[in-house]
């Protein structure tokens, strides 16, 4: 995906961030302030074109709607010709803006063929209303991301304001999706799609304010259940490490790639890091977290062994190979102002509902760490956040009353989103309409992107039949 510079799609949103109600009227398209006009960005961004946007008004608390007002964005993708309805598409994180869906228009156009796509930003990330309102301003010096001295002031002012920091939970959240389904499905079938962090505030919205009308969901990563511990992000890495175990554990099974090794998958790993020259060599000196990363791809996963064999041989360009690929990879989704993730966002919702160990120290999370041969960078993350936290209200570990017809796609190799907490997580959820389970064998986290013929066949299927494929998918 192509995008132009920064700075010049900075610039035609910050007339629209910044330029205030005027731009509606400018526009001349647009009757009230809340409906959807031709967005700036698609006119300088062809995968953007023909994208209409709009800003609706929210409280910043629902319980105290006469303070602050925050400002929702939203933008939709029209399908061509006649419409049958729309999806809403929930991003994950938390943190990330609904700009992470737009390489991916493709896919979705089919898996919902002939469906609008409604993609809103979370409040507190893309072109919403930010925690950190100057650190994170599109005027700022490092404009939606945080730089230098703006990481210190962002944080300070989110411990000085922690009413304002607390407004912006899971369940406020869960109530702005809601008031923006309500006010733009027009009554026409509508979907809604959620994926890993998305799907637990799509279940959040339906526990505590469920929009008027909902053909039916589609959850991608689903997240273990609220109340259980040994999936929550403080055991991420034990998560990743179990996933790259079995990859090493396929390599041990092949004698080819056995041979490759002269060994087994698991002894080269355990070589690589206790040995300090070789660890140097690997992007940034850190082999359990460089190569935990590699798991959340099918293809870079599999080059593993081949990379494992290379350093252990004294030959760098499998290694340089997979770093390129990985950068690669990640840039598909940077590029546009709203497309950094909100560090200020995802720190106060994990250490306020997705941590189930506040009391975690940088010693544990090392001793931890210890016993694994891939580990993820989120449980020491955890480590002193505990005062951006907000209390856990009473939807916290509450399931739906009830549900539209549900697909649940997951992967049985996701490292972030385990098949097992998914598994737990569905016995818990209302059956009365349906609930369907489609396991991707083989597949990671986020099957939209990961595997997209998997999730292509499957979703369009359910939109037309209500239940998952019969036919089993693998990558």
């Amino acid at each position: 995906m192509k995008h132009p510079t920064f700075a010049a799609v900075a610039a035609v949103w910050c007339a629209l961030v910044l330029g205030g109600p005027s731009h509606a009227s400018e526009q001349g398209t647009a009757t009230r302030e809340d409906e959807f006009i031709g967005c700036p960005d698609a006119k300088v961004d062809a995968a953007l074109a023909g994208s209409l946007c709009a800003r609706f008004s929210a409280p910043l608390d629902y319980a105290d709607p006469s303070r602050e007002r925050i400002e929702l964005f939203v933008r939709k993708f029209p399908a061509p010709g006649r419409s049958a309805g729309q999806v809403w598409l929930v991003a994950g994180g938390p943190g990330e803006s609904g700009a992470s869906f737009y390489p991916l228009l493709k896919t979705l156009r089919a898996a919902f063929p002939g469906y609008d796509l409604l993609v809103p930003d979370h409040r507190g990330t893309g072109f919403s209303s930010r925690l950190c309102q100057k650190e994170e301003a599109a005027d700022s010096a490092g404009g939606a991301a945080l730089q230098d001295a703006e990481w210190v002031t962002c944080f300070e002012a989110l411990e000085s304001d922690s009413k304002r920091t607390r407004a912006f939970s899971i369940s406020h959240a869960a109530h702005d999706l809601r008031a923006l389904m309500n006010r733009y499905s027009a009554g026409r079938a509508t979907w809604l799609y959620g994926v890993s962090y998305g799907t637990q505030l799509v279940l959040r919205t339906m526990t505590v304010a469920p929009p008027r009308r909902l053909d039916g969901i589609v959850l991608d990563s689903l997240v273990p259940p609220e109340t259980t511990e040994q999936w929550d992000l403080s055991h991420r890495s034990a998560i990743v490490d179990e996933v790259g175990r079995r990859v090493l554990a396929h390599c041990d099974a092949d004698p080819s790639c056995r041979a490759r090794l002269e060994g087994s998958a698991v002894a080269a790993m355990q070589g690589l890091i206790d040995d300090p020259k070789l660890s140097a060599l690997v992007p940034g000196g850190r082999p359990k977290l460089f190569f935990g990363s590699l798991l959340d791809s099918p293809e870079l996963r599999a080059r593993i062994p081949l990379v494992l064999s290379g350093l252990k041989g004294g030959d760098l360009e499998p290694l340089r190979q997979v770093q390129h690929d990985l950068e690669a990879l990640s840039a598909q989704f940077g590029g546009l102002p709203q497309s950094s993730i909100s560090i200020p966002l995802v720190s106060v919702i994990s250490a306020s509902e997705n941590n189930a160990r506040p009391g975690l120290t940088k010693a544990q999370v090392e001793a931890e760490a210890a016993q694994f041969l891939f580990v993820s960078s989120l449980p020491g993350q955890l480590v002193g956040r505990t005062s951006l936290a907000y209390p856990r209200d009473e939807w916290f570990g509450r399931l739906p009353a009830a549900l539209p017809p549900v697909l649940v796609l997951q992967g049985d190799m996701d490292p972030k989103t385990p098949h097992a907490g998914a598994l737990a997580h569905l016995r818990l959820l209302p059956k009365a309409a349906g609930v369907n389970l489609f396991t991707v064998k083989g597949g990671p986290h986020f099957l939209l992107f990961t595997a997209p013929d998997c999730f292509s066949a499957a979703v369009s299927a359910f939109i037309q039949k209500r239940r998952a494929p019969r036919t089993a998918c693998s990558i």
